[in-house]
């Protein structure tokens, strides 16, 4: 079946495997193309999403490290401010009745401001950051813990070490960003799960001692304040952990007081990179070593695909559609020019047939066109050749029976003329009979056949033809012939001279003048024999002149007699393009005929 559909349709048929051939190789291209495209487009649209939500968590690790600087900011504060700062080391090396005396005791002798009372410096940082959920200063050597809450609350909580675990977690020198200690949590009853930890050791400026911590918790829900503006823009998750793994922020807020499931793929990273934690999911991490937290971006890629689905169907729409284009419209052309194609075979096998009016339907300008008018041009040609050559043939057999019945008995016209010029002679008209001699001679030399015509002899007969009209002018016309000896053997075609000065005697001469002249010269230049016949008669007109000149070139009328046009053809015809004929006159200053032959010798039956 396969081999007989390929034998059918394909063997043979170059324009269908010409088809099928581009049609395989435009599929592949563009399915190609547009693969390429696809990957670097979408890979592009990857790297724009993750760079967005790179962006994101550069822009929550700003936030915790200002939340970081800020307070370090207030530790500053207190010791910039020489009375807060003497009065911040009394609060925590004293009994907290001892302070508020020692503060009365100020206020009474040195008329102290408020901006020396460390609880009063606690609200004022409470006023300038709506983040914080509470702030506590814990005192080393008193063990107790003092807190406010956002509400400006003040508690303050005994953690003595026999009943709590805060003085030994407070003794842990940490200064990283980190989840509120449970026992802190507990003595200030803060239980809410969405907050992160600051602590800042405070040191005695004189003695440089510990002396207790500033402790802040912030509200992890503002962090969501600095993602507004990646709304509608951010994909995926960003969540906030701690160095011991422990979920600060959570965007989805499913993984607070929960491990976080990708904390130990994200430990093999180094800082802002992105890798796949699996097969669907993208990482991005950001560490901070300051504060001590992880930023960590995660995005499921049929999130991200998400983005590019649009762009890979309307690239599978458009690679379609340019597929379809691609072989559909060369597929025409293709089509097209097949049915041409057979169009020429089917014109070939009526030509082969013997139909010779078989034409090609086809006006197409290009290469099939051409060829079509090139075969009906030929066929026109063809059939022009054929009724040449056979009106030709007839013509053909027309002169030679002419010339046998020229031939039957030219003796009879011989002897008629000698008759006539012998009575002219008896009657005293010695022109007359010599023009009658010259007139028998000149038909003689016309109606003799030769193997070989020279210039003599076709100089001869125009000297014969020229002394009939010297006779007959008298001394009004005058002629010269100029040949040099050694080519008067050369040969020349038959009435080749004796038509052209023919057109002189009938349209040159000028009968009322006595100094009518013509000269005949033959000159030899190389490959050439150069005929020059000029004279002074008539001339002709500039514009009759063109005509004539370009008459030359055209085909001979039919019935025509001899003249320029058929001298001019026949040396074409026989010799080539290069021989023929070239005129040159002036109006009443005579004309100048150029005739060109080949330099020739006689050797056989050669133009005669």
């Amino acid at each position: 079946m396969v081999r007989k559909l390929y034998r059918n349709y394909f063997k043979n048929n170059v324009f269908l495997k010409m088809i099928l051939l581009y049609s395989g190789i435009t599929i592949v291209t563009i399915i190609t193309l547009s693969y390429l495209m696809f990957r670097s487009m979408s890979q592009s649209i990857v790297e724009k999403e993750l760079d967005i939500q790179k962006n994101a968590m550069e822009s929550v690790s700003r936030y915790l490290d200002d939340k970081y600087v800020a307070v370090k900011d207030m530790t500053i504060a207190t010791y910039r401010n020489e009375s807060l700062s003497s009065n911040l080391s009394y609060f925590l090396t004293h009994p907290f009745q001892e302070y508020a005396q020692h503060k009365l005791d100020q206020y009474y002798n040195e008329n102290a401001d408020k901006s020396t009372d460390v609880l009063e410096f606690l609200k004022d940082q409470l006023n300038n950051d709506a983040d914080i959920r509470n702030l506590m200063l814990y005192s080393a050597d008193q063990q107790n813990l003092f807190a406010f809450d956002q509400n400006k609350h003040f508690n303050m909580v005994s953690t003595n070490a026999a009943h709590s675990y805060i003085p030994d977690a407070m003794a842990q020198e940490s200064t990283h960003i980190s989840l509120p200690n449970v026992w802190v949590r507990t003595a200030i009853n803060q239980w809410d799960s969405r907050l992160f930890s600051i602590r800042v050791p405070l040191n005695d400026k004189m003695t440089l001692k510990n002396i207790g911590q500033l402790l802040v918790f912030y509200d992890a829900d503002k962090i969501s304040n600095v993602l507004s503006s990646y709304k509608d823009k951010l994909k995926g998750d960003i969540t906030v952990i701690s160095v011991d793994g422990r979920v600060l922020y959570d965007s989805t807020s499913q993984y607070y007081e929960k491990s976080y499931p990708y904390a130990e793929q994200t430990s093999l990273y180094s800082n802002k990179s992105t890798k796949p934690a699996d097969k669907g999911m993208y990482i991005n991490k950001l560490i901070s070593n300051e504060g001590g937290y992880i930023v960590i971006g995660a995005v499921p890629k049929n999130v991200i695909s998400q983005a590019y689905n649009g762009l890979r169907n309307t690239i599978i729409m458009i690679s379609a559609i340019c597929i379809i284009i691609s072989i559909v419209i060369p597929s025409l052309f293709v089509a097209n020019y097949a049915k041409r194609t057979n169009g020429i075979i089917k014109f070939t096998r009526k030509v082969k047939n013997g139909d010779l009016k078989a034409r090609i339907e086809d006006h197409g300008e290009d290469e099939l066109g051409q060829i079509s008018k090139s075969f009906n041009n030929m066929m026109d040609d063809l059939n022009l050749y054929i009724d040449r050559v056979f009106k030709a043939e007839i013509k053909q057999n027309h002169t030679e029976l002419a010339a046998l019945q020229a031939r039957i008995n030219p003796h009879f016209l011989y002897n008629t003329l000698e008759v006539i010029r012998m009575r002219a002679i008896s009657q005293g008209a010695g022109d007359v009979s010599e023009m009658i001699y010259i007139l028998s001679v000149l038909f003689k030399s016309l109606v003799q056949q030769k193997e070989i015509h020279l210039f003599k002899d076709e100089l001869e007969a125009c000297r014969l033809y020229l002394e009939l009209f010297r006779i007959r002018f008298k001394d009004k016309f005058s002629f010269q012939i100029d040949i040099d000896p050694i080519h008067s053997s050369r040969v020349v075609m038959k009435m080749s001279l004796q038509p052209l000065i023919e057109n002189y005697i009938v349209h040159g001469i000028r009968t009322e003048r006595t100094d009518n002249q013509l000269s005949i010269r033959v000159l030899q230049e190389i490959g050439f024999i150069k005929v020059i016949i000029e004279d002074n008669g008539r001339g002709i007109d500039p514009q009759r002149l063109a005509q004539i000149k370009d008459s030359l070139d055209k085909p001979e009328e039919e019935g025509g007699s001899f003249g320029l046009r058929s001298v001019h053809a026949r040396l074409k015809l026989l010799y080539g393009a290069s021989y023929g004929i070239d005129i040159q006159s002036e109006l009443d200053n005579g004309t100048t005929v150029i005739v060109w032959f080949p330099d020739m010798e006689g050797k056989g039956n050669q133009y005669v």
